[in-house]
Formats: structure tokens, sequence, C-alpha cells
């Protein structure tokens, strides 16, 4: 079992340490990547979850809406029960205004140094969640603790009581229903910053919901492994404001693009099976930076093929290293004008579609933090960012594209007539690279009947054809196949830079009958 703890104190804090657990239990999540102003310092596993921590402060900064209230779906999101004099829903509140009114300055992050969960030998079947925290001057002040789970729960509504010395009171309510992802709770500051170690009680108030508590918490049995992962977070509220840490800006900027491309991209909610990417036929890769050919950078920015955005590995370090561009102000000047023709695109499609409304917003910020001077001469982040920005508006302006250009053939075979000629279907693929997104490829197939008149045929098949129904049947029919394909784009970051290779042959444009 995991769990986070997040400490607040006051809203400018500086200095990121993170110690990652020692338990046999695997950190599905645990990350010490954070936001714009957070300096990391740690040794962590490589196979982490890229923007864990920045979608937990997300979550948290986008709670209150333009109007100042909580919204319902945050409440649900972070296990407020609904009573007004709730100390949860203040408490939320408070660190939901304090982030949007500092921009996440200053976050701090520890994390746990081992979790162990356990059932509790009493008569109550309560579960106890045991975690040790290390050495940190940052246990003296005042914490908030947050339980995060990997994904949003699923079930019946449980009231809750968490018990628990280092809580302020001891014990505290929660409500978990359908979407609760967190678990806001009020820590008690330590009188020292030696070595620590917490125990949380956690048991269902009501004793029929005991054994869905524990369903839910450890999955019906003591020591499963639960995907909750362990956090503290640190920030100030006096002194002067951080500056944000070099390259960090350029994390929260991915982080948002993830986001982004979750929000706006047509969802495809079928378990599909995780498919390897690196038996793929690949140009060689380019780096992606300084050095970077203005021939090719000049020839990805004017196609549009879709872009998958990667991480090979996830160090210790930043997710990605400071990133920067230099172009010429011919191609800066192409690069805007694509920019521009390519938002104003998605703008359509999100208007159109039943999209979730944070992504206006979304690409509100991501234009903010990837703007650039058009006439600018000097290498810049902000003309990195503005690239691949670019490149996700494509991805997204290709999907909604296909999505149209196939309406009429899925019309086509839902109609009386059942037609079946050959012609394009659609066939979404799932990778298993730990990707940014997106996460999944529309790469299309090609399907349906090759009878008289031939659909797109050669010469070949119209005499193939002609040579069959001639009489000799022993021969091959023409069959539905591709006839022509886009290429693939893999944008992707290790420690050390950033790269960008292509896929050829990936994706079906078109059909024929060979």
């Amino acid at each position: 079992m995991l769990a986070v703890l997040v400490i607040f104190s006051s809203w400018l804090g500086v200095a990121v340490q993170v110690v990652h657990r020692q338990s046999p239990l695997p950190i599905p999540g645990a990350s010490e990547h954070a936001f714009p102003s957070a300096n990391v310092t740690s040794s962590a596993p490589h196979n982490l979850i890229p923007c864990f921590v920045d979608d937990i402060v997300a979550a948290l900064h986008e709670a209150v809406g333009n109007d100042g209230d909580l919204a319902d779906s945050s409440l649900s999101l972070f296990g407020v029960c609904r009573a007004s004099d709730n100390s949860s829903r203040l408490l939320l509140s408070r660190l939901a205004e304090a982030l949007r009114r500092n921009r996440r300055a200053g976050l701090e992050v520890l994390h746990p140094a081992a979790v162990l969960v356990s059932e509790q030998d009493d008569e109550r079947a309560a579960i106890a969640v045991t975690f040790d925290l290390p050495r940190s001057p940052l246990l003296k002040l005042n914490p908030v603790l947050l339980f995060t789970f990997e994904s949003p729960l699923t079930g019946g509504d449980l009231d809750v009581a968490l018990t628990g010395q280092t809580l302020q009171p001891h014990t505290q309510s929660v409500c978990i229903t359908q979407g609760t992802q967190h678990i806001l709770l009020t820590g008690k500051p330590s009188e020292d910053s030696d070595e620590q170690k917490w125990t949380i009680s956690i048991e269902a108030k009501s004793p029929n919901m005991r054994q869905n508590l524990k369903d839910v918490l450890i999955g019906g049995k003591s020591g499963s492994n639960i995907p909750i992962t362990p956090l503290l977070l640190f920030s100030g509220e006096t002194g002067p404001e951080t500056r944000p840490a070099q390259g960090s800006s350029q994390t929260f900027f991915l982080c948002e693009l993830r986001r982004f491309l979750d929000n706006v991209l047509p969802q495809d909610h079928t378990k599909l099976p995780l498919l390897p990417m690196d038996p793929l036929q690949s140009l060689p890769p380019l780096a992606l930076g300084l050095s970077s050919s203005e021939t090719m950078l000049a020839g990805i920015i004017t196609s549009s093929a879709p872009t998958v955005f990667s991480f090979t590995s996830w160090g210790s370090k930043s997710p990605v290293q400071h990133g920067r561009l230099a172009l010429s102000p011919a191609l800066l000047e192409e690069l805007g004008q694509r920019l521009e023709q390519s938002e104003m695109q998605i703008l359509e499609f999100i208007s159109e579609a039943n999209v979730d409304p944070r992504a206006t917003e979304r690409l509100g910020r991501l234009k903010g933090l990837s703007a650039f001077q058009r006439k600018e001469t000097a290498a810049g982040e902000s003309q990195y960012c503005a690239f691949l920005l670019l490149k996700a508006l494509q991805t997204v302006a290709h999907a909604y594209n296909m999505q149209r250009e196939l309406r009429p053939t899925r019309a086509g075979l839902d109609s009386p007539s059942g037609s079946n000629k050959c012609g394009l279907r659609s066939l979404t693929v799932s990778f298993e690279k730990l990707l940014l997104g997106p996460r999944t490829a529309n790469i299309n197939n090609c399907q349906g009947s090759c009878a008289f008149p031939l659909i797109n045929g050669n010469n070949h098949a119209v005499l193939l054809n002609s040579h069959i129904e001639s009489g000799n049947a022993n021969e091959r029919a023409p069959c539905c196949v591709p006839v022509a394909y886009d290429h693939l784009v893999v944008i992707d970051w290790n420690e050390e830079n950033s790269f960008l290779s292509i896929k050829p042959d990936m994706i079906v444009k078109e059909c024929g009958c060979r």
C-alpha cells in the first residue's frame, strides 16, 4: 500500500527533497517530478509515471471554478463530504485558492521512505497505513496529509473515519464516492526534524461497509499491492517568490500538454492489448535541439502527420532537459502561422464534439507557455515548446479529420443495403512504451469486397479479376489492401536529450483492390 503525504505550510518554499521507499511493494506512480519552481535531488527509480505530482497539483489548482466555488466533481475527487461545516471542504478550498494565487510557485516534495499496509486485529476491522518519514526540517511545518489512488475509485459510497496521533484533530471523516482519487486530511506539525513513523487507521463508519472498504484499500487481502503513492508536498506563504528551476517550466509544459491531449482527443474506452513499438522500422533518430537541421524541422512543421510523445526513461532528475530551438525568421513565421491555423481548427472541433471543457483553458495555458516573437533571432525554450504544441495540435486535427472521413463508411455499413465495398476502416492500437501522449493511435485498416467495379484497382487487379471471371477460379482474387500510408512522428525524451524519429508506412491513408 502506498500513501501520499502533502504538507503545506507557508506558500512559497524552495527545494524538493525526495526519498523513495525501501519496502518491497512497488511504487507505480512515485515521482519526484513537480512544477515550475521545484528542484529535485533523488535517486528515485526510473519506472515512474510522468507528471504524477503535477497532475495532483493540477487537480488541486482546478478544484475551484472561476466563480470561486468548489465544483461538485472536485468534492467527489478529493473525498470531501457534502456537509457544510466539513473541515475538508475548507481545506480543499484554501489549497486551491493558494495554488491559483501563487501559480504553484515554490512547491516542495518529500516521499515517505517506507510504507506498510495491514489489517488491525480488532473488531473494527480497520486498515492501518504505516509509513516512515526521513529526517527533514520540513516536518516542523503544518501538514496536510493526502492519500492518492493511482486511478479514480469505483463502487458504492463509503463514509470513512481516519484516526492517528499525527492528525489534527486525531479523527477525521472523508466520503469516498464514485470517482474519488484523493483524500485530504490535516496533520500535526512535529516538534523536531528527526525521522518519524506515522500510522493512520482507516475504518468504515458502518459495520456493514467494512468489507467494502477492505476491498477498496487492499483488494480484500492484507498485504496486497495498492495503487497509491506516498508524497510530501511543502509550500510557503512568506518570503520572496522562488524562481522556477531550469527546465522545470518545460516539465510543466509537457505535463499540461499531456492533460490537454487526454481531454481533447477522441476517446476509445475499449481495453486494448499493449503493442511494442521497438520492432517497428524507423528512420535514424535525430536530436531535437540547437543542432537540428533547418530543412528537417521545416519538413516536420509542414507535415500534418500525427505525433506520439514518449519517454524512454524517466530519470531521477527533471524528466526533460532544457530543450531549445533556433529557427530562422522565415521558419518562425511559418511556425506561427501554422499554430494559429491549427488552434482555430482545434477550437472548432472542441465546439462540435463532446470535449472536456478544461481543454480550452489548457490550450490557452499552453499558448502562453510557448509564446514567442515572430522576428526573434535568439534561440529559446519558447520556440521548442511552440514546435511541440504545433505537432500536438496537428495530431488532434488528424484524429478528428479521420473521424470525419470514416463517418460515411460507417454509415454505409450500417445502412439496410449493408454495402461492404473495399474501403478504409478505423483500427485503434495502444502502445506499451511509457508515453506522454497520445496513448493510442488510429492506424486504420482496409476491409471489404473487391467485386467489379474494383475500388481503386490498378491494371493488374483489373486483368486478374477478368481472368478469374473467365472461369479460372484457382487464382487469388483481388484483395482490399492499403495502397498509401502516412508516417508517424515519435518525439522521445531520455535523461540527456530529446530525439525525433519517423516511423514510415504507419497509418493507412487509402485503400485499393490489388
